[in-house]
């Protein structure tokens, strides 16, 4: 599942809007919404939008056998 996809369950779940989260984290609506449609984020970006939210963020590697790194 791409990150953009899991940013919006979370907007839903949280019962805000693209607008309200750009505002939250400091940038506008047409720049979030760029970032989104490109499923283009820094992990400094999702750690703020995390953060914004009230949730965790976490992030790993996955080998073929069930390992993470």
């Amino acid at each position: 599942m791409s990150m953009a996809k899991k940013i919006k369950m979370l907007l839903v779940e949280k019962e805000i809007n693209l607008s309200q989260l750009a505002e939250m984290i400091g940038t506008t609506q047409p720049n979030l919404s760029n970032k989104i449609r490109r499923d283009n984020f820094s992990e400094k970006e999702l750690i703020e939008i995390a953060e914004v939210l009230n949730v965790k963020y976490e992030a790993n590697f996955v080998l073929e056998d069930g390992r993470t790194i």
